[in-house]
């Protein structure tokens, strides 16, 4: 059956009985419907949080259509669950981009899933709504400031670095002239869109730890300068009070349920290629307040969400996960080794192999944390014997922990292996991962380090836009921030072309962006786009509704 007929014939809970698994009482829930809730933030206990065993959930570089991730996510912890170790598994939420264009949605697979699908993968809980309606507003205010003659802060409108957003792909947005249509219409300037998953703001949910914190980071949103010079933020339009009130319930993070009936967090979606992408600080710590395990994880691969989960989110929250599970999929290998996407469900030993080194370097990267992994192979019904055997070996005889993960189609009875080897490694931890680099560091030697060691590149090129960057970031005092590179997905390099394992190559930096609200700045690399755009085919043509209200075509 296909993934949407699947959640169709469950029989989730009432929302109030997979909060009593975690001790929460019907009375602190806020609930959406019968099956969604959100959680308040009360729930955290920081002196439970350092108790709890985090587990990250990574991957080797994806295809096109990712590897399954969130689906391995899930089957752990219902694997957890199997082997009697309380677990919550905390996710990020689905992107529109994402669902209507080519990769689906975010809710798992097959047996390995969160319910109630459709909703979590549409509006949901509208927090996608309340980030664009405050990124929107603050937009908003920065033009109607530039029209204005009286309280105009004299801002020039070819330094302002804030565009709009809409969780929707759509590349005709990426660069637009606003103001068009006299002089009661604006002043004219060139900006454009970004999707809603790139936002600051969904930056600034996903790191903060309260509202107020929230309220703050919003005020720090760097805008641009003045005719003469002058930096202009948020605070300086008195913005971030009503912007943070269009965020009070998109701050509390949404409980759900797995298809076996156990806890789920839901909370914030940034993409890891272009932002940081994890789901929120406050809705893992809320699963680290509630349970003794929590599963989480991390878009794309080892080189994007891991590295910006441990050097961004562990940092500045005081969080280190216990244990890493490294995803690996028999097609996403035999892709790095050379095979078509046309021919990735076909027995190939001989691209298998050669597109091993990609999981070796994820490995090696692994190491740099000082994080031992847990290599999970995510089970197709196309994986042969053969194929699934020649990984373990690799990975074993490397020393690796490695199982077969077959959640997809067994549910947690599939990964109970998996969830052992967990365990173990859990128990193995006795110290703090090992960041990439200081913080403190300048802001050329932490891109440089996180190219060299995680990515595998022989250099970085900037261009004249990133060089103007880099002394507008030290003249705004914003030298130590962290860095979160924007970088293609398809490839370690920046490169989408340049598979399996490059060697020598250069990482370009075209321009550097601020999100001073958030904390880091953002290194924009090779040919990357924060706003995507659909596919020939896009996935919304195979999805409809009848008469009765059912969806179908999601996936």
């Amino acid at each position: 059956m296909k993934d949407i007929d699947i959640a169709k014939k469950a029989k989730p809970k009432n929302i109030q009985k997979i909060a009593a698994i975690l001790g929460v009482k019907p009375s602190k829930l806020r609930p959406y419907g019968n099956h969604i809730a959100k959680l308040p933030l009360d729930l955290i206990d920081d002196k439970k949080v350092k108790k709890c065993n985090l587990i990250l959930v990574s991957a080797v570089s994806p295809t096109p259509a990712g590897e399954g991730k969130t689906t391995v996510s899930i089957g752990l912890a219902e694997g957890l669950n199997k082997i009697g170790k309380q677990t919550t598994v905390v996710l990020r939420e689905p992107s529109l981009g994402p669902v209507f264009g080519i990769k689906g949605g975010a809710t798992g697979g097959g047996y390995s899933q969160v319910l109630p699908m459709e909703e979590i993968n549409l509006h949901f809980t509208g927090d996608f709504s309340a980030i664009e309606k405050a990124h929107n507003l603050l937009a908003a205010l920065i033009d109607n400031n530039i029209q204005r003659k009286t309280r105009s802060l004299d801002l020039d409108p070819r330094t302002i670095a804030w565009k709009r957003v809409m969780d929707m792909n759509d590349r005709s947005l990426r660069n637009i002239i606003v103001g068009l249509g006299g002089r009661t219409s604006g002043v004219p300037r060139e900006t454009g869109f970004d999707i809603t998953a790139a936002s600051e703001i969904m930056a600034i949910l996903c790191l903060s730890k309260d509202i107020m914190d929230l309220k703050e980071r919003m005020g720090n949103i760097f805008i641009g300068y003045t005719y003469d010079k002058k930096p202009i933020y948020a605070r300086d339009l008195n913005a971030q009070g009503a912007m943070a009130a269009l965020m009070k319930d998109a701050i509390k993070p949404n409980l759900v349920q797995t298809l076996e009936g156990n806890p789920a967090i839901i909370h914030g979606g940034p993409f890891a290629n272009i932002a940081q992408g994890t789901n929120s600080v406050i809705a893992t710590k809320m699963g680290m307040s509630l349970s003794d395990y929590v599963v989480t994880e991390a878009g794309f691969g080892m080189d994007l969400g891991a590295e910006k989960f441990l050097d961004i989110k562990c940092q500045s929250a005081g969080l280190s996960p216990k244990a890493l599970v490294l995803v690996a999929t028999i097609r996403a290998l035999k892709y790095h080794g050379g095979a078509s996407l046309k021919e990735l469900t076909k027995p190939d030993l001989k691209a298998l192999k050669k597109g091993l080194v990609n999981l070796d370097k994820h490995l090696e990267t692994a190491e740099h944390f000082s994080i031992t992994p847990v290599v999970a192979i995510n089970k197709f019904i196309t994986d042969t014997k053969e194929e699934i055997a020649l990984i373990k070996a690799h990975v074993e005889k490397k020393g690796y922990e490695v199982s077969v993960s077959d959640g997809w189609a067994k549910g947690g009875d599939g990964t109970k292996d998996l969830a052992r080897k967990v365990v173990k490694a859990v128990k193995k931890t006795k110290g703090k991962f090992t960041p990439i680099y200081d913080w403190k560091s300048p802001m050329r030697k932490k891109i440089e380090a996180i190219a060299q060691k995680v990515y595998g590149a022989k250099d970085v090129e900037y261009s004249a836009l990133a060089k103007r960057n880099l002394k507008t970031i030290t003249a705004l005092g914003l030298d130590e921030l962290p860095v979160c590179i924007a970088k293609t997905q398809k490839s370690l390099s920046d490169n989408a072309k340049l598979i399996g394992r490059p060697k020598g190559f250069t990482i370009h930096v075209r321009e550097i962006e601020i999100a001073a609200g958030a904390g880091f700045v953002v290194p924009i690399t090779g040919a990357m786009m924060r706003m995507p755009g659909l596919p020939t085919i896009p996935a919304s043509e195979g999805i409809d509704i009848d008469e009765n209200g059912e969806i179908y075509g999601l996936f």
